[in-house]
């Protein structure tokens, strides 16, 4: 790039640096996005150049993969209920400590080894959970083991990170208030969660996923925007489905709770939570209200 085109990509942020200093962005990890140690150390630095330009970043992460690793070599089988991963009372001590002494330590390291500042949160301390019963395709409730719902949040911790500018960096683990029952927690419902409660200027979903597309199989067809009333037709066409169904659904539950917009970006593309904030065009999809 010549010093013209690089001054011109800095001009191109500065209305954005302007607009969101001061703000939260509450930015959900998951996917194939965490599976390769480039990346998310390039996601990890774009993290804290939002935390340097004054944004207040807050993680949640997801760790399916490390997690599958993990019951695997205790030689344990993986447990499915109409296509969903059960969690057993013997597999859930390995979610936990896979997420909490494995997955949390590492993002938190690679924050830090960029001179950002960082702190891991156990998601327990912050998610409040009972036991997700969903019904199966007969309509009778399945029993997934310890996966949980958040029916609310510990929010206290998380805001004086966020007060001290540091990132919280919380995984999807959830406690039963009454029991002590940890449970395991979709990360994307566990981050549109928080996001409800600390109600943050952005929501971003960093998965392998460019967004929201009209035809998977069709790069053009992505969706660059797109409000409530667009999204809610599009579910109904069944345009929007399967694993990108309740991440929408979630998302559209934030936004009318106070979330001011959800963003949807390929954490696979180098840089593109930089490039759907600082730039006009963006990368992947944003929604509004």
């Amino acid at each position: 790039m010549s010093p013209d085109s690089k001054a011109t990509v800095l001009i191109e942020a500065l209305p954005y640096l302007q607009q969101f200093r001061g703000q939260t962005f509450l930015i959900k990890m998951g996917g194939s996005a965490m599976e390769n140690k480039n990346l998310v150390e390039s996601v990890m630095r774009d993290i804290v150049f939002l935390e340097v330009a004054g944004i207040n970043p807050v993680v949640v992460h997801g760790g399916g993969k490390a997690i599958s690793a993990a019951i695997d070599e205790a030689g344990l089988e993986h447990e499915f209920i109409g296509g969903l991963r059960r969690t057993t009372a013997e597999t859930i001590s390995i979610v936990e400590q896979t997420l909490n002494t494995q997955v949390n330590p590492t993002l938190v390291e690679m924050l830090k080894s960029s001179k950002g500042f960082a702190q891991g949160v156990p998601g327990q301390t912050v998610f409040i959970a009972e036991k997700n019963t969903p019904q199966g395709e007969d309509g009778e409730p399945l029993d997934l083991g310890f996966v949980g719902q958040v029916t609310s949040c510990q929010t206290q911790l998380v805001k004086e990170l966020i007060s001290q500018e540091i990132v919280p960096v919380i995984s999807p683990i959830g406690k039963h208030p009454e029991t002590g029952d940890l449970y395991n927690i979709n990360a994307d419902l566990a981050a549109a969660a928080l996001a409800k409660a600390l109600k943050p200027a952005k929501l971003i979903y960093l998965s392998d996923v460019p967004g929201l597309m009209r035809n998977p199989s069709e790069p053009d067809s992505l969706i660059h925007s797109i409000n409530h009333k667009q999204a809610e037709s599009l579910i109904k066409e069944g345009i929007i489905k399967g694993g990108m169904l309740p991440k929408v659904e979630s998302a559209l539950d934030a936004l009318h709770s106070g979330v001011q917009k959800v963003h949807f970006i390929d954490g696979r593309n180098s840089h593109s939570l930089l490039l759907e904030i600082f730039t006009d065009s963006g990368i992947g999809t944003e929604v509004v209200k």
